[in-house]
């Protein structure tokens, strides 16, 4: 609350709750808050444009680097990958053997994609080239996602969950997808299913993860981001069939170096009184 008294300009990041009494306090000279992510769940956008500020955020330059992680997390859990490097380094490998660590095989499988946005569809277009059988679920239809992931098939919540190998989320963190995955979704999931978050922490029911995981219903998870950030349910720690990432999606040198640049020119813009190029509540200028 101190530290943003008298600025022009404030550069946020997710971690912080930004609401109608950080701009109250930030005062009237403050022309933007430009968020340092993709997501703005953080930030009260109406409670932006009531006081005459402006919010921006970093869209499209992370898109194929998330999706490479959600692979990664996909990847490193179906073929046990975290879970051999332990076993390899506290000397327990004592040779080859048909039974060790076996894991799951990805080719060929039934992908489930639920948000068909741009980071949804740049993960659904990388299954192309392993040859699966790519079903996708949102709120209705979308023709780009079918173009560019060829032969995707739209589908139901249900039917994505009862008949994907692995469902990957990528929607954003709203009030109507928040546990958009609990325990009725995972008892509709296959048994060896194997979910994979690289969107927000609260769209699964970490709790309603841990019944899942426990009981069997589902064979393992990825995480990249938890409910409760930085905490996490304390039984996700102690289960090899769960990976547990501290949200790095975004991670790569070259992607949180662009997502600077991209938000320091939208502060640059809102100072010289233009739109700035990500602004999430342009109508401020037609008031």
């Amino acid at each position: 609350m101190e530290a943003v008294k008298g600025r022009d300009a404030i550069v946020c990041l997710l971690t912080g709750t930004i609401d109608d009494e950080v701009f109250k306090a930030a005062g009237s000279q403050c022309k933007i808050f430009a968020n340092y992510a993709v997501g703005f769940n953080n930030i009260d956008v109406k409670a932006a444009t009531a006081n005459g500020v402006l919010v921006s955020n970093t869209p499209g330059v992370l898109t194929d680097t998330t999706a490479d992680l959600a692979w990664a997390l996909l990847f490193s859990t179906a073929r046990r990958v975290v879970e051999a490097d332990k076993y390899m380094r506290a000397g327990k490998y004592k040779g080859w053997a048909p039974m060790l660590l076996m894991g799951q095989d990805i080719t060929g499988k039934t992908l489930g994609v639920v948000g068909s946005g741009r980071i949804g569809t740049a993960f659904a277009k990388k299954a192309i080239g392993f040859n699966m059988n790519i079903l996708y679920h949102d709120l209705k239809p979308t023709p780009e996602f079918e173009k560019i992931v060829r032969g995707s098939k739209y589908v139901s919540k249900e039917t994505l969950l009862k008949e994907a190998d692995f469902v990957s989320l990528h929607v954003p963190l709203l009030p109507g997808t928040k546990h958009f995955i609990s325990d009725d979704e995972f008892r509709v999931m296959k048994d060896t299913a194997i979910v994979i978050n690289t969107s927000r922490g609260p769209v699964m029911d970490e709790k309603a993860l841990v019944r899942a995981l426990q009981n069997g219903e589902i064979w393992g998870a990825g995480l990249d981001v938890t409910e409760n950030e930085p905490e996490f349910e304390p039984e996700l720690g102690n289960m090899d069939n769960v990976i547990i990432l501290p949200h790095i999606a975004s991670a790569s040198i070259e992607t949180r170096t662009e997502m600077g640049l991209m938000a320091v020119k939208n502060v640059i813009a809102a100072l010289q009184g233009e739109v700035p190029p990500n602004c999430l509540n342009p109508e401020i200028f037609n008031s």
